[in-house]
């Protein structure tokens, strides 16, 4: 082999070694925040949907949808900003915009009836949209989504998840709690 075609297989060996290097360091761990936002009260976001009840107030009372924008339309009152509020927050909203000429002492609950989806890509036999359940795990996510295919990392997985109204990418053990609205990445592995 000629100098120039030793110098030349030098060449090719550093960039596959390099490319193989950043492939395995382009990721970021998760932050602490990333971790935190699973032990904060729920935040509200568009895709929920809330059950509203006022007390003694079966018109007002029922199924409100928050929409994309972030609003519930609700009765008498219009749209109320919604996301990134908690429920307990809702609540007082509602209830002081009602004390405001259409009820005197407004006594307003709130549920979530059904919670904005996870999503669900990479390496699992169904990709796609899925429900969210309190307390899911991203194993769990995966088991509702058809389970791993063959080729599929099995100890971690990338979540990209709202975070403070930032949008950040983390990778977590497949163990970690699932907030509603993540999407969920199941990476290849490499051998």
């Amino acid at each position: 082999m000629s100098i120039a075609g030793t110098k030349a297989a030098r060449a090719f060996a550093v960039a596959i070694l390099s490319a193989l290097a950043s492939g395995c360091t382009s990721y970021q761990p998760a932050p602490k925040a990333f971790s935190e936002a699973t032990i904060q009260p729920y935040r509200l976001d568009s895709g929920d949907r809330l059950r509203v009840t006022v007390f003694e107030q079966p018109g007002l009372s029922g199924n409100y949808t928050v929409d994309q924008a972030g609003y519930v339309a609700f009765p008498l009152i219009g749209a109320v900003p919604s996301r990134g509020h908690t429920l307990p927050e809702l609540e007082g909203m509602i209830a002081a915009k009602l004390r405001e000429g259409f009820l005197r002492d407004p006594d307003v609950t709130i549920e979530v009836d059904r919670y904005r989806s996870v999503f669900i890509m990479g390496e699992v036999g169904q990709s796609g949209q899925y429900s969210y359940v309190p307390g899911m795990t991203v194993q769990n996510a995966i088991a509702v989504a058809g389970g791993f295919t063959p080729r599929a990392n099995q100890t971690n997985a990338d979540i990209t998840r709202k975070v403070n109204g930032r949008i950040i990418t983390g990778r977590v053990p497949i163990t970690d709690p699932v907030l509603a609205g993540d999407t969920i990445y199941v990476r290849e592995r490499l051998f």
